[in-house]
């Protein structure tokens, strides 16, 4: 995969100048290296997970790389709810989208995704995160994105999910389908802080973007066709729950 040079991404506050940045980079350099967006990686669904049942709405906090691609993902979920991209991993007085990018705050560009137990469980969506959201055998980084605000993390919200991303890790990686370690790291959840609205659908809203079509298009397709029993095409947006 093309990347850019360590530190410079970061250093781009700007959304918008991010995007911009990335898609010349594509333009440029991706014709002659051949280069393509991440493949996804097809992978076993956790052997241990908690049984899907009627219950209350639950929430998994999750990060791997730019949100708006991991949201974008995340929307096409059966049995979800709602999907906002945000921060988690440190302070609600650094939880800004500038102060974030600087990549010294702590937290991590993040999605929560509140779901329905009776329609996904939580080993469901760490097939997806794993598979086909981000590559969690890429430390404090993801494609072009560099900085520990890129970096891989599941934020746990009980033990029961801990046992299982645990315990899906382990079997992930005693069957060396990614050929390398799985980096992402296990975190207890501690809060969750909404991004900008800006940021939010910013894929559905952005289909053009050549940031969202390099690094992020292919993951919606590649989801519907490697997990196609986990996919609806109709993406449940934060645009829709307000209206």
């Amino acid at each position: 995969m093309m990347s850019a040079r360590p530190g410079l991404l970061p250093k781009l506050k700007s959304a918008t100048a991010r995007a911009l940045w990335c898609g010349v980079l594509v333009a440029v350099f991706a014709p002659a290296l051949g280069c393509a967006a991440e493949a996804p990686v097809a992978i076993p669904p956790a052997a241990y997970d908690v049984p899907k049942a009627a219950g209350p709405l639950q929430t998994a906090v999750l990060s791997g790389g730019c949100f708006w691609g991991v949201q974008g993902v995340f929307e096409h979920l059966v049995g979800v709810h709602k999907v906002l991209s945000g921060y988690s991993g440190g302070a609600r007085s650094t939880a800004s989208y500038e102060v974030v990018s600087g990549g010294s705050t702590g937290h991590a560009e993040s999605v929560q995704i509140t779901f329905d137990p009776q329609k996904v469980s939580y080993g469901q969506i760490l097939q997806v995160y794993f598979s086909v959201a981000h590559n969690p055998t890429e430390l404090n980084r993801q494609g072009p994105d560099v900085g520990t605000q890129y970096r891989s993390v599941i934020f746990y919200a009980n033990d029961a999910q801990k046992k299982v991303a645990e315990s899906y890790i382990a079997q992930l990686n005693k069957s060396g389908v990614f050929g390398a370690p799985i980096v992402t790291q296990l975190t207890p959840f501690q809060a969750f802080y909404a991004a900008e609205d800006y940021h939010q659908d910013y894929l559905l809203l952005n289909p053009s973007n050549p940031y969202i079509v390099y690094n992020d298009l292919p993951k919606i397709r590649n989801f519907q066709k490697l997990l196609p029993v986990l996919y609806q095409a109709r993406a449940v947006t934060v645009t829709d729950i307000k209206q």
